[in-house]
């Protein structure tokens, strides 16, 4: 199940104006390390964790250089990966220079089986008001629809197009606090 708070905070620009509104982020739990990934694919695989890791090393290399030459990388059972960059638009060649670029990026493309993984996964919801408290807790009712950066922002809708939760709860409890999240905009190349 993924985990998602939703905290109560300002989001007023106003200087001493308060505008409180619930903001939803992940929870991410933490960052798993190269190692344990390695050890976890030798015990799932029975091959050994030095020859796992000479692969791994070797793929993360390849990726690299054949990202860096422009090519769209596959990634084995995930998807795949390409670099890309945000920039500005002008209408006149003499006004094309480097300088219209705002951010560098790295686009990742899922593949259909861990959209429909992602799509399979009911979300939680937890609401914290502005002092921390928990004051909610729902579960996903929506249509799970999957962000598809293939088709300029699109989803990848739930072919059932329903809703595959069940139903939500005010059954306020404990949880943690590690947040991420975050958003983007602007014009990609």
């Amino acid at each position: 199940m993924i985990q998602i708070k939703a905290k109560q905070q300002n989001v007023s620009f106003e200087k001493n104006v308060e505008k409180l509104a619930f903001v939803l982020s992940a929870h991410l739990y933490n960052t798993l390390d190269a190692s344990k990934v390695i050890e976890e694919a030798a015990k799932r695989s029975g091959i050994s964790t030095g020859v796992i890791k000479a692969a791994w090393d070797a793929a993360g290399e390849v990726i690299r250089t054949w990202a860096t030459e422009g090519h769209n990388v596959p990634l084995p059972g995930l998807g795949s990966m390409r670099f890309s960059v945000r920039s500005k638009s002008v209408q006149n060649i003499e006004d094309v220079k480097t300088s219209l670029i705002s951010a560098r990026r790295v686009i990742f493309t899922p593949s259909k089986e861990v959209k429909d993984e992602l799509q399979a996964t009911k979300i939680a919801i937890t609401c914290y008001d502005k002092d921390g408290n928990i004051v909610k807790r729902v579960t996903s009712a929506d249509t799970n629809d999957v962000e598809d950066p293939e088709n300029d922002g699109g989803t990848f809708p739930n072919p059932s197009g329903g809703e595959n939760g069940d139903g939500s709860g005010t059954t306020p409890s404990g949880g943690g606090d590690n947040s991420g999240g975050g958003g983007d905009g602007g014009d990609e190349t």
